[in-house]
């Protein structure tokens, strides 16, 4: 449903990743992982036709991406509105229908319709009328689950949804991420910078570092020396129960896979 063959992006001068073969069948959890720069989001940017390839090939459901894809259903960072924003909670995943960037197009009555359905599916019918401003970040998170539900999805796409959001309301998002690609067999693509909450879910990881990459099941690229080949200095991955933390004396470990620890002088977080 998803496939890059021989894809790469270069932006400003600098290749983030080249070569990337990489095919999403239908149903499958994909968390992407990599530090800060190395084009996790210009990943999902390439999907929603909003960044051209710089050389191979990419298909979603077969076709080219382009801007506006019905059939991409995308869940952004969390990002907290305004307390005073005057909008109701149902307001906001209408936009989904005739005020968002996507447009599906439908009639008032089955608008009003597939949000109720789509509100109800996240759990968010109790405050469908509370203004969004004054609901919490896991709350709100679950009102952009349903604005992107609204289309009825084949690919759904997120960005850091887990960011800022407390370990409940991680579980909860993601928890509903995984409802729907069983329900549905829709495939997710999972950017994060902390797999640990998604682990449970995961049937592959795309790690990005620097222009290279690796993809695999978690326990075939979690490893210390999968990582240290990635990044080109000695990377340790320790295994605590069923978590995995990363650790580096060296501070190019920008972002943590599972959990990072920097050791060595004046290094320890």
């Amino acid at each position: 449903m998803v496939e890059l063959r021989q894809a790469a992006v270069t932006l400003g001068g600098r290749t983030l990743w080249d070569q990337l073969d990489l095919t999403l069948a239908r149903g499958e959890f994909l968390a992407v992982l990599g530090p800060n720069g190395v084009g996790k989001t210009t990943l999902l940017k390439v999907l929603l036709g909003l960044v051209p390839l710089s050389a191979g090939t990419v298909r979603v459901n077969g076709e080219p991406p382009r801007r506006g894809n019905p059939t991409l259903g995308y869940i952004p960072q969390q990002q907290a509105f305004d307390r005073q924003l005057p909008i109701r909670a149902r307001d906001l995943v209408r936009f989904g229908v005739d005020g968002h960037r996507w447009g599906v197009g439908l009639r008032s009555g089955t608008a009003r319709r597939r949000v109720r359905e789509v509100m109800d599916a996240v759990g968010a019918t109790a405050y469908a009328d509370a203004p969004v401003g004054l609901l919490s970040g896991g709350e709100q998170q679950r009102l952009r689950i349903a604005q992107a539900l609204l289309g009825d999805p084949t690919v759904l796409l997120c960005d850091e949804p887990l960011l800022a959001l407390d370990l409940a309301s991680q579980q909860a998002v993601t928890r509903l991420i995984d409802e729907r690609r069983r329900s549905a067999g829709t495939p997710v693509v999972f950017v994060t910078h902390e797999v640990n909450p998604v682990l449970p879910y995961v049937d592959r990881i795309l790690y990005l570092v620097r222009g290279k990459w690796a993809i695999g099941p978690p326990p075939e690229i979690l490893t210390s020396a999968r990582l240290t080949d990635l990044y080109g200095i000695a990377v340790d991955v320790i295994k605590v129960r069923d978590r995995y933390i990363v650790v580096s004396a060296d501070d190019e470990l920008a972002t943590e896979p599972g959990g990072h620890a920097h050791h060595g002088p004046g290094h320890r977080h």
